[in-house]
């Protein structure tokens, strides 16, 4: 059937539209009165793929699978399985898997492996260990072809563990094709960042008589540079420089991809010096800087402030004869216009131009309207002229050309003081000062009074050390000003012996006063004699320091 077919067309037409549901959908396919035959499926499905959407797709494939059935061919079924897990439609993948059963239809190794990396990529591994188990089921053998689809599948995600687990269960399976799945292994962990793990893998390599490759150790580069990025950004320069002697010890020699691993990764740390010093290390050992290295290197000068330096590397890039891509001016000119420097970037645009790469519509659409809101209206004028010159489409307006229009943004970092009367966190503080009533003076009485107990603290413990004495006396129910004055008054002695089954404490001096206060809580008869007894039951023993308790009153060893 040719490609420009009038049935082709009618289907494709019918397929595409937009109009309808899936129930119509079949309704005006059961009109078409052409012939159908299963290239003629495989062509539709090929050329609506990109603009239907994958249930309209699907329905389209069940139709022709109820009108021809037995004419679809294997090879219909496994590109239609194929489209599905492209386009990572789950549904439509089991709903063709299960017809493909069905039908006794053979599944190819393809085939199966672009179903095994949607299914990995949709985040069900499971399902597609399950589906390499039971292949036999799909009239799909467990070999080579079959062993690396599932190992890159889930190696695709890191998970290099269970892609381990397959490889020991089917490793007499994969004769011939060790290279490729120790590579695959070593991007799993890498994807993980686990270095320990894929510097084993490497050494397994070398001891199966292996040789890795120069894909092996930029892997292996880019794992450990990611890693020391999060937890040793100091170690970055050091261990990447390592792993390029030692390949050079193997005759593999550092390219610009391995360079670049490490520049960006110098990028994201702002690391300005090391990144120029690698730049020129790279000169320096007969690599040549592509594009890529001058574009790493020139955005960490932009984003630290060195923006004339910046556009030398630029114009060193450009002498060396090296012509980038509009990625790479759109990059750095946002970069430029958002450190708000549009003149370096428009000097940078200039450059571009330069080059005649084209594709100047987007940095016309950014510096218009960064010139007019910044005051510039004739630059801006400037700019819009030469675009409509060079027949550039913008998507700016030309009401930003206007200065009744656009409003201007003065930079306002100049005012020396900020005033945060409106402010509403200033104001809940001002809320909370009056409330507590904490202004300077009261807060520098506050400080006074705390100064003042700290003192009365030390005073007492200097007075309790010059008396000497042997226990230390703490009345919980007395405040520390009547602490002083008692310790100034009374000599307290404890008597040792033990009569009766009583401790005896002797209290030379006693006044009515303070026996009135102790006697208040239990602790002291004030009726009673210098002497006070106990029973052995309130006697309270505390490892080094014995001492007794009675209620409140604690005499306890200093």
């Amino acid at each position: 059937m040719l490609p420009g077919s009038p049935e082709l067309q009618e289907l494709c037409t019918i397929v595409s539209r937009a109009i309808g549901g899936l129930d119509d959908l079949e309704l005006s396919l059961n009109k078409f009165t052409g012939s159908l035959t299963s290239s003629l499926v495989t062509q539709v499905i090929d050329s609506c793929k990109s603009e239907a959407p994958t249930r309209r797709l699907l329905r389209f494939f069940s139709w022709c699978h109820k009108n021809l059935d037995y004419g679809l061919k294997d090879k219909d079924y496994n590109y239609g399985i194929r489209v599905f897990a492209e386009k990572k439609d789950h549904m439509a993948m089991h709903i063709l898997l299960s017809d493909l059963v069905k039908t006794g239809r053979a599944m190819e190794a393809q085939t199966f492996g672009l179903v095994a990396e949607a299914l990995v990529k949709l985040g069900r591994e499971d399902e597609a260990l399950g589906l390499f188990k039971n292949l036999s089921t799909y009239k799909c053998p467990q070999d080579g072809h079959t062993v690396t689809g599932i190992v890159n599948a889930l190696c695709s995600r890191g998970h290099a563990k269970r892609a381990e687990g397959v490889v020991w269960h089917h490793r007499d399976k994969i004769a011939g094709i060790e290279p490729c799945i120790y590579k695959s292994l070593l991007y799993g962990w890498s994807v993980q960042e686990n270095v320990k793990e894929a510097r084993r893998i490497i050494k397994e390599m070398k001891s199966a008589g292996i040789m890795p490759d120069l894909f092996c150790y930029n892997t292996f580069l880019r794992s450990l540079c990611m890693k020391n990025l999060k937890c040793n950004p100091s170690g970055l320069v050091p261990e990447a420089l390592n792993v390029m002697i030692e390949m050079k010890t193997y005759r593999i020699f550092p390219n610009s991809i391995s360079y670049n691993i490490l520049l960006s990764c110098l990028g994201r740390t702002r690391r300005v010096k090391e990144s120029c010093n690698i730049l020129e290390t790279m000169k320096k050992t007969g690599c040549s800087p592509d594009w890529v290295s001058y574009y790493l290197v020139a955005r960490v000068l932009y984003l630290s402030g060195r923006f004339g330096k910046g556009n030398k590397m630029v114009d060193e890039m450009l002498a060396e004869g090296l012509q980038p891509n509009c990625k790479f001016y759109y990059d750095l000119i946002g970069i430029l216009v958002g450190n708000e420097r549009p003149y370096y970037a428009l000097e940078l645009f200039e450059r571009m131009k330069a080059s005649s790469l084209g594709g100047y519509g987007p940095v016309y659409d950014v510096l218009i309207p960064k010139f007019c809101r910044g005051g510039d209206f004739e630059k801006g004028r400037e700019l819009w002229d030469e675009a409509m010159a060079m027949g550039v489409t913008l998507r700016c307006s030309s009401d930003l050309l206007d200065p009744s229009i656009t409003e201007v943004f003065k930079p306002i970092r100049n005012e020396e003081k900020l005033s945060l009367i409106d402010c509403a966190k200033a104001k809940d503080q001002e809320k909370v000062k009056k409330k507590m009533g904490k202004t300077k003076k009261t807060k520098k009485k506050m400080t006074e009074r705390k100064v003042k107990k700290k003192m009365t603290k030390m005073e007492v413990k200097k007075k309790i050390k010059k008396l000497s004495l042997r226990f230390c006396i703490r009345i919980h129910w007395l405040k520390m000003k009547t602490l002083e004055k008692y310790l100034k008054q009374y000599d307290i002695e404890r008597d040792r012996e033990l009569k009766h089954g009583t401790w005896t404490i002797s209290i030379k001096t006693l006044e009515t006063d303070i026996a009135t206060d102790m006697g208040s809580c239990g602790a002291l008869d004030p009726q009673s004699s210098t002497k006070l007894t106990c029973p052995v039951g309130l006697v309270r023993r505390r490892g080094i320091g014995e001492g007794i308790v009675l209620h409140a009153l604690e005499v306890a060893w200093e």
